[in-house]
């Protein structure tokens, strides 16, 4: 596949390097020659300077025989009108554009974007991806890591074991033993930097980060088994008044009867956003102020979420808040360096903006009938949803006779509404909807699964 990413930021060379990985043809266009050079140098990819929005500049870039255009730059007005030149010019078949500006997403503008306006196939808001991960997140706060699948009926969660965690040095067979009625199938264990699909044998280590998929009636239970079952807060504040910081106060506030503190720094922005969410109080001033923090009542607070567009300061703000009496803390990191050390300084949580962002982009380049992908540890595995065609060679026998690759397991089969946690005898029937975990190198393989074949015609 000829792809052509047009931004060379943290999401630009995140979405570059994993496709030039899978062996595609990339090409990496932005206006800044270093940046060009940098990611030329580090990837297997094209890089050419230039404007996005440039007919010469994508005529270079190879718009002609290109197969998608993905635009991540920084200006929402480059990244449609590279999509529009990519259409109208070039016939490229799919365009991809990021645009946060919220006015465009606006519902009453939604035809905007309809092939005969700006022709763009699929439009990432990645403020509104970000605040919805945060309040999935909050809503099961045991869990560092939850992403829904099946219209939220499926689950994937992540959970770091602790050393008191009641399923530690046992086999995984065991644990499958001893809660034969519960929900879940653990799927991946990350242990230091390596990941792999879990096996019957595996026996589990306190620090290991084990991610399972499960029914969500049963996720809680689960939790509690791993010694995770953190309650909902019920009093949160929230420091950063900006789009994310406005979306995540309008979803909890449709969650029910939370108390919800916002802090902003700047005064025009705070009395827009208090105008715009109705039961939440905002606060002008700084979130490191401990006196701010304290009149925002951190000290009765289950949970602060520092999500202003400085890392440093999240981070800090987190680290303060804890210290005041908040219970946890989660921070909105952009540059991967921080995000390992938000632990060790009392971080209890942080969201990785890129990795969201990335992770709704592939759902939309994979292959086959993919209905949804959730990147791990940096593109090392992915949680895939997908349904199964008749043609696909998972159809019609038991999974223990599939010849799955080594590095897929199914976590979860949803059949007739109901979801089913699979076995060797199961047998996947046509328009199941499957969400397992590949890591990277079979995610080919997946893809060739479940996709249609001549014969399905």
């Amino acid at each position: 596949m000829r792809v052509i990413v047009c931004g060379a930021g943290r999401v630009g060379v995140g979405i570059a390097r994993r496709l030039s990985r899978e062996d595609n043809e990339v090409t990496v266009v932005d206006q800044s020659k270093a940046l060009i050079r940098d990611v030329a140098e580090r990837l297997d990819v094209r890089g050419v300077v230039g404007n996005g929005a440039y007919p010469e500049t994508l005529e270079e870039a190879g718009a002609r025989e290109a197969d998608m255009i993905i635009a991540v730059t920084f200006s929402d007005e480059v990244n449609m009108v590279a999509c529009q030149i990519a259409h109208s010019l070039f016939k490229v078949p799919t365009k991809i554009a990021r645009v946060r500006a919220q006015g465009y997403l606006d519902p009453r503008y939604s035809d905007i974007f309809s092939r005969n306006h700006l022709p763009i196939d699929v439009v990432i808001s990645p403020e509104r991806e970000v605040s919805e991960a945060i309040i999935q997140r909050m809503s099961t706060p045991g869990a560092f890591e939850i992403k829904s699948f099946v219209d939220g009926r499926v689950w994937a969660v992540g959970v770091k074991l602790r050393e008191d965690c009641p399923i530690v040095n046992t086999p995984l067979r065991q644990v499958a033993e001893l809660f034969p009625d519960l929900k879940i199938t653990i799927v991946a264990i990350k242990r230091g930097d390596n990941i792999w699909r879990a096996h019957s044998g595996d026996q589990l280590e306190p620090g290991d980060q084990v991610y399972f998929i499960s029914d969500r009636q049963d996720v809680t239970r689960a939790l509690e088994i791993m010694g995770e079952a953190a309650q909902q807060a019920r009093r949160v504040i929230i420091v950063g008044g900006g789009n994310v910081g406005l979306f995540v106060a309008k979803g909890l506030e449709k969650m029910g009867s939370m108390k919800i503190r916002i802090i902003e720094r700047d005064r025009k922005r705070a009395e827009y956003i208090a105008e715009e969410l109705e039961r939440t109080i905002v606060l002008q001033g700084d979130g490191l102020d401990r006196s701010v923090l304290n009149e925002a009542g951190v000290t009765d607070a289950e949970t602060v979420v520092s999500v202003t567009d400085n890392d440093q300061a999240n981070i800090l703000t987190s680290v303060v808040a804890k210290r005041e009496g908040a219970r946890r803390s989660m921070a909105l990191i952009n540059d991967l360096d921080y995000g390992p050390i938000t632990e060790s300084v009392g971080v209890d949580r942080y969201v990785d903006p890129r990795a969201i962002t990335i992770s709704t982009i592939l759902q939309h380049i994979r292959r086959g009938r993919i209905k949804g992908v959730y990147s791990l540890s940096d593109g090392a595995a992915e949680l895939i949803d997908a349904i199964a065609l008749e043609t696909s060679p998972l159809v019609n026998k038991p999974l223990r006779e599939a010849n799955l690759p080594e590095g897929v397991m199914i976590g979860a089969v949803f059949r007739d509404n109901e979801v089913q946690m699979p076995t060797g005898d199961t047998i996947i029937n046509a328009g199941d909807r499957i969400v397992l975990m590949s890591t990277r190198e079979n995610v080919k393989d997946v893809e060739q699964m479940f996709r249609v074949s001549i014969e399905y015609f």
